[in-house]
């Protein structure tokens, strides 16, 4: 969201007060916005699922694809949280929007954030591949318990597909810009994973927290300021790597400008960044298998199989 950085873009910067902990809070969640995303949810959550991920708060955009009934069919309710997230809120006073998925990441820490050990915001088109170990939470025991990691994007494009092609998105996928911290417009970003019962100041990209302020970690064990984290010292991906499936092929790249983003200025705007970010991509790339590595050596499946049942009902957010 870095071309909303201008003069009246809107509000994208949230202050809250932690929530307290619950007795016994443990695991690590992942809040997501979404909107129609029923042809890419399922590996998503799948996959995330087999890495450790207890729960799943889910904001929804208003979908009209079946995205929520995907969701439902694959996880438990004890595993899923849906909160209706549809329109856009305006700041009167200012006449500035406010960020609709800013301010949900901040009703998710709010609400929910007491629960978890640790909670990562991260989109449907990003996974988080733990490269050393089987779950998320065992790649983070490096970071100890310091409460902001920032992990750089690796930006896959197109994988010279023109069309989309059959089967997951992270086993077709495999090219990627060569450099994640280079110093371009769009291709260069973080997402984090924080302490949520430590964090005091919330955007997409980062966080504040009560006890170190703008101090983030890599999740090699390595602080810095958030400026930082642009600094070639600050790169890793020894042991989590964040894999964003930027743009899909062209045909699904085409598609998502057409549908257009909920907090964009106007559509020529996206149609714009998106089109300038892949050609950042693409003019170095380097071969990355290790996310189609992991799910094989793993056997983790990405799909129901045939036949398989629905998932048993449980009570509540446990």
């Amino acid at each position: 969201m870095l071309w909303f950085g201008r003069k009246n873009a809107g509000i994208k910067t949230l202050s809250i007060t932690p929530p307290e902990p619950h007795p016994g809070r443990h695991g690590v969640a992942i809040a997501v916005c979404v909107k129609d995303e029923a042809h890419y949810i399922e590996e998503w959550i799948r996959f995330h699922r087999a890495v450790g991920v207890r729960h799943f708060i889910v904001y929804d955009n208003g979908s009209t694809d079946g995205t929520c009934d995907v969701l439902q069919s694959v996880l438990n309710p004890s595993e899923l949280t849906i909160v209706p997230w549809a329109g856009r809120i305006v700041c009167s006073k200012l006449n500035q929007l406010i960020d609709g998925q800013v301010l949900a990441l901040a009703h998710a820490i709010l609400n929910f954030g007491g629960r978890f050990r640790r909670m990562a915001f991260i989109d449907v088109d990003e996974f988080l591949l733990p490269r050393q170990h089987a779950t998320i939470e065992e790649a983070l025991k490096t970071t100890g318990d310091f409460p902001n990691v920032s992990l750089p994007w690796h930006m896959f494009g197109t994988s010279g597909h023109r069309s989309r092609p059959s089967g997951p998105v992270v086993l077709n996928f495999t090219r990627r810009f060569s450099d994640p911290l280079a110093p371009t417009e769009f291709a260069t970003n973080f997402k984090c994973i924080v302490d949520p019962c430590e964090v005091i100041e919330v955007t997409v990209h980062q966080f504040r927290t009560r006890q170190f302020d703008d101090q983030t970690m890599n999740d090699a064990g390595y602080r810095t300021s958030r400026r930082g984290r642009k600094n070639p010292r600050f790169y890793s991906n020894a042991y989590l790597q964040l894999n964003h499936y930027y743009s899909k092929s062209e045909e699904e790249m085409a598609t998502k400008i057409a549908r257009g983003w909920t907090y964009a200025v106007s559509a020529e705007r996206l149609r714009e960044k998106m089109h300038s970010t892949l050609r950042d991509i693409q003019r170095s790339e380097v071969e990355d298998c290790t996310m189609v590595d992991f799910i094989h050596s793993r056997g983790i499946e990405l799909h129901r199989p045939a036949g398989m049942a629905h998932p048993a009902p449980s009570a509540g957010l446990s």
